[in-house]
């Protein structure tokens, strides 16, 4: 499954059905860019059973608001559109694997 860019008016949509990864980041964020190839094997490994979403905060601030995000990158992860789990920073590819793992 391709990795999807969500923004403030697409994202209830894209977090409302299975697991969901969502990558809080901007352009300018040296450890969004670290994390960013992360996220492509993360996608390879469990693309079928876990969609990867990432919101650039600097162009949909409303919803990195309603979630507080305070520094980047920040993900969480979503079941059915509730927020089950939360990391900030980097994150090597097996810490990643295994928070998702936890709500497969």
């Amino acid at each position: 499954m391709a990795i999807v860019n969500a923004t403030d008016q697409t994202f209830v949509n894209e977090v409302s059905q299975g697991v969901v990864l969502v990558d809080f980041w901007a352009p300018w964020c040296g450890p969004c860019k670290m994390i960013a190839p992360v996220l492509e094997e993360v996608d390879q490994e469990l693309g079928d059973k876990v969609k990867i979403v990432k919101v650039n905060v600097d162009e949909n601030q409303e919803t990195a608001g309603k979630y507080g995000v305070m520094s980047i990158p920040t993900l969480f992860v979503f079941k059915n559109g509730e927020v089950v789990d939360k990391t900030v920073g980097y994150q090597p590819k097996e810490a990643l694997v295994s928070l998702l793992n936890k709500h497969l």
